[in-house]
């Protein structure tokens, strides 16, 4: 048990570490490839944090021996998005709110492109409802359809990648690995260097979190649904954290937009190339409460005018979730 809490708190502590590597490597591969500040957090660092994530779901539903394991994979796809849209929302919020002085804001005013994230919820919303709606039915071409989430992700990546960006350009911090030579070469190098790093040490987190799981008597439901989903998605959690704590919340923010239409595309499209995709109770509770979070997303952005407290609420729906999965599962 030791073993495992330490294993446990060095691995969260390399992840950190790594993803101050991997956003410094990557902001400055996006200058390189003269991208607009808000597609470097939804393209470049989303499809590098949620990379590892998707591999896992396709090694489970493709590879896995059990309709146990493939169902992993199938809760991941779920699970996923549900984390992003409530936990990675309200760290943004309770990072700004706890950074505010150090930041010299006299307010917690979260400071975006509201029009642009609340075209983002939509978007995601329109997929994702899409995904649940098919874990309802049975069909014979359903498998066909993962095709069109593949070309979701694409058609999203056009659209930020080709998007003109009309927020002025931070300043870069000095590039870690050669601070006086940040060519495309060195930042690619310290980008890829940096996520091999997030990938083996969220693995081993994510193992250390079920042994830890396993001895406090905690159902592997409880685990698969509420802490697996957490530890997949902490690289995104803590790119948020650094982001707030340099002040480019517009930044982390976009990171967690871009992540969630990764989650919402590319794992449910290997779901339905591999399994049923059927939903039982769980799976569609954790999906009407996605769904719910983005709509509360949606409303904020709307308003033009997001402050730190207002995404902190949205954690509420994650204990509501946690809440309910535990009574689901003990009864």
């Amino acid at each position: 048990m030791i073993l495992t809490l330490i294993l446990f708190c060095v691995s969260a502590v390399v992840i950190y570490l790594s993803c101050e590597y991997f956003i410094n490597g990557v902001e400055w591969c996006g200058h390189h490839m003269k991208l607009g500040a808000t597609a470097v957090g939804t393209v470049l660092a989303a499809f590098g944090t949620a990379l590892p994530e998707s591999a896992v779901t396709f090694t489970a539903v493709a590879l896995g021996s059990t309709p146990e394991q493939k169902d992993i994979g199938v809760g991941a796809a779920i699970g996923g998005p549900l984390v992003l849209a409530t936990v990675a929302y309200a760290v943004v919020g309770l990072a700004l709110w706890l950074n505010r002085r150090k930041l010299n804001r006299g307010d917690s005013l979260v400071r975006v492109d509201h029009e642009r994230l609340a075209r983002d919820q939509i978007s995601f919303l329109a997929i994702f409802a899409f995904k649940v709606a098919l874990g309802l039915v049975t069909f014979a071409i359903k498998p066909w359809l993962g095709i069109l989430f593949l070309a979701a992700y694409g058609v999203y990546v056009w659209r930020e990648i080709s998007s003109v960006d009309t927020t002025p350009e931070e300043e870069l911090e000095p590039l870690k690995l050669r601070p006086q030579n940040a060519s495309m070469g060195w930042a690619a190098l310290q980008s890829l260097t940096a996520l091999a790093v997030i990938a083996v040490a969220s693995h081993i987190f994510v193992s250390q979190l079920e042994h830890i799981g396993a001895v406090f008597g905690l159902s592997p439901h409880i685990v698969a649904l509420l802490l697996s989903p957490v530890a997949t998605e902490l690289p995104e959690i803590m790119n948020a954290l650094i982001w707030v704590r340099q002040g480019k919340e517009r930044l982390a923010l976009a990171n967690i937009s871009g992540a969630m239409m990764i989650q919402a595309t590319i794992p449910s499209a290997f779901g339905m190339f591999f399994t049923p995709w059927v939903f039982d109770a769980s799976l569609l509770v954790s999906g009407s409460i996605t769904t719910l979070a983005i709509i509360l997303l949606w409303l904020l952005f709307r308003r033009g005018s997001v402050d730190a407290k207002g995404l902190m609420a949205i954690a509420a729906l994650y204990v509501g979730f946690a809440g309910y999965i535990v009574w689901y599962f003990m009864h």
